[in-house]
């Protein structure tokens, strides 16, 4: 039988990965697929790079739609990034009846309920294991494996950088920007790490495993996202001292009044497994009424991890390519028809615990009054940390842990803590999830 033809679509460091690895292990890969999977042409720009990395063992192209277009190619790889020329080319490829392997998670998070309709019409896959936690295969665990499961709840470590950042925060007591700085340096961080500072990635990739875990339509425009860029070296100091770590986590939760979908930074136990994941690793947790709670852990980024992936969806291909559309696993793990309105909360409906430092003025009654706001809103103390001011000073930090409460609780009792006229400066706000 003959080979499969690949088309690639950019071969920065993972397009790199995925040519040598399916190079170096095509005996292997061969023997699972059936066939061979062989890469025949390549788009880049800089086609002297491209024909070096490829050895000159295939055709090297600089217009991407000469492959997407190409009656002999049967799979396009898209590596290029972006929702601009990515989607078009995308689009043009299934449009052509050709199967798409993608790493884009921003392109599926903004249009994948496009992509898959349009794919699910004209019978072709959209495959996209690298676009969540690089070498973690937690798609196809999402998609297959917990098939028999009705999903609680996810939350992930899934992005890289700000794992990395935090962890050294923890570990050298340095302040956000320092550590910033260093992750730039070492390669951890991009030169603009807006994406993932600010927690855009790590909502890219919730969205997408809550649209297969809860069978609902990919919907990022209604996650909530808040980055790591305002946090403390004094509440990672904190929370380290009450037993916690901070962790930027991506969560989707299912409710009876909706789904929760949200990726902020998060105060976990210091005794869960996830919490104990540290640099620039990835952890996803996940909560099946059947089988309970399972880990998927391992390298969420670089070229032959998310290459791993990319070709465990070249092989799946291979595999069902010739099988009735009709009977393929779905893209979003549910039958396309089947596809629940469950609504998205809104942060304000989400239910959860809180830390709050609270900057206080020294003197009598200032606990008193913060615990009354409280009660009055009908949140429960769980522990609470204050600490005694340093000689010289007339301020000091109370810290609180809620039992769980909905934000907007919280959100009503914080603009009256703040009013107080013993209060100084905002009060910082960290979610809590006991993940148990």
């Amino acid at each position: 039988m003959k080979p499969i033809k690949v088309g690639l679509l950019g071969i920065g460091t993972v397009g790199a990965g995925t040519f040598n690895v399916l190079k170096r292990n095509q005996e292997e890969i061969k023997r699972r697929a059936g066939r061979g999977i062989e890469i025949a042409m390549v788009a880049d720009l800089n086609i002297a790079r491209a024909r070096e990395l490829t050895n000159n063992e295939c055709e090297v192209v600089s217009d991407a739609n000469l492959i997407v277009n190409h009656p002999d190619i049967d799979i396009v790889i898209e590596l290029i990034g972006g929702y601009g020329i990515a989607k078009d080319l995308v689009m043009k490829a299934i449009a052509n009846g050709k199967h798409v392997v993608t790493a884009n998670k921003a392109l599926l998070a903004m249009h994948g309920t496009e992509i898959f309709k349009a794919a699910q019409e004209k019978g072709v896959i959209v495959a996209f294991e690298a676009a969540v936690a690089g070498g973690i295969p937690i798609i196809k665990a999402l998609r297959e494996g917990l098939t028999a499961n009705r999903i609680e709840w996810i939350a992930g470590i899934i992005n890289g950088t700000t794992n990395f950042i935090l962890s050294e925060m923890r570990d050298k007591g340095l302040d956000f920007d320092t550590v910033l700085k260093e992750a730039q340096r070492l390669g951890y961080a991009e030169a603009d790490p807006t994406f993932d500072i600010e927690g855009i990635d790590a909502a890219h990739k919730v969205t997408l495993m809550a649209a297969i875990a809860f069978g609902i339509p990919v919907q990022f425009d209604k996650a909530y996202v808040e980055g790591i860029t305002k946090l403390e070296a004094t509440d990672i100091r904190y929370a380290d001292q009450l037993g916690y770590r901070i962790k930027l986590l991506g969560i989707a939760r299912r409710t009876s009044h909706g789904i929760e979908l949200r990726a902020h930074p998060t105060l976990i136990p210091a005794k869960r497994l996830i919490a104990n994941v540290e640099g620039a690793m990835n952890a996803v947790l996940v909560q099946g009424d059947a089988v309970g709670a399972t880990l998927y852990y391992g390298k969420g980024a670089g070229a032959e991890p998310t290459a791993s992936a990319v070709i465990a969806d070249l092989v799946d291909i291979t595999r069902l390519a010739t099988a009735d559309p009709e009977h393929r696993v779905p893209h979003l793990a549910f039958q396309p028809n089947a596809m629940a309105d469950t609504p998205i909360l809104p942060m304000s409906e989400i239910t959860t615990s809180y830390y709050l430092r609270i900057r206080v003025a020294d003197k009598l009654g200032v606990l008193a009054g913060v615990t009354r706001i409280l009660a009055d809103a009908t949140i429960s103390i769980d522990a609470m940390l204050q600490k005694e001011p340093a000689e010289g000073e007339t301020q000091t930090d109370i810290i609180i842990l809620t039992h769980q409460t909905q934000e907007k609780n919280v959100d009503a009792a914080i603009v009256k803590i703040e009013a107080l006229p013993t209060v100084v400066g905002n009060v910082a706000r960290i979610r809590l999830e006991a993940l148990s």
